[in-house]
C-alpha cells in the first residue's frame, strides 16, 4: 500500500473536480479526501495499492469534463492506514 499527496493547477475549481475526484478514488478503491485551496489548486491526499494509485494520477493530469489541468505535483509519502473512506473537505 502506498499513499501520495497531490496538488492540482489549472482551473480545477468550481468544475466539479472535488465531486468527480470522488467518484473516481471511490471507483477505485482509494480511500482519503481531497479539498480546494485558496490559491486556485485542488489538494488530494489518498492511500491505495500502487495501481489504483497510478490510475488517480494519470486521471489528475487530465480531470473532469470543463477543467483545464496546468500541472501537478506529486508527491510519495509513508503509508500511514489513517483513513476508512474518500471524503470531499470543505
Amino acid at each position: 500500500m502506498k499513499r501520495v499527496h497531490i496538488f492540482v493547477k489549472g482551473i480545477v475549481q468550481g468544475v466539479f473536480f472535488r465531486h468527480f475526484t470522488s467518484l473516481q478514488a471511490r471507483q477505485l478503491g482509494i480511500k482519503g479526501w481531497v479539498r480546494n485551496l485558496p490559491d486556485g489548486r485542488v489538494e488530494i491526499v489518498c492511500e491505495g495499492d500502487k495501481d489504483s494509485l497510478e490510475k488517480m494520477i494519470k486521471w489528475c493530469r487530465k480531470g473532469p469534463e470543463g477543467a483545464f489541468v496546468e500541472g501537478i505535483d506529486v508527491t510519495y509519502e509513508e503509508y500511514k492506514n489513517e483513513f476508512t473512506d474518500f471524503r470531499i473537505i470543505r
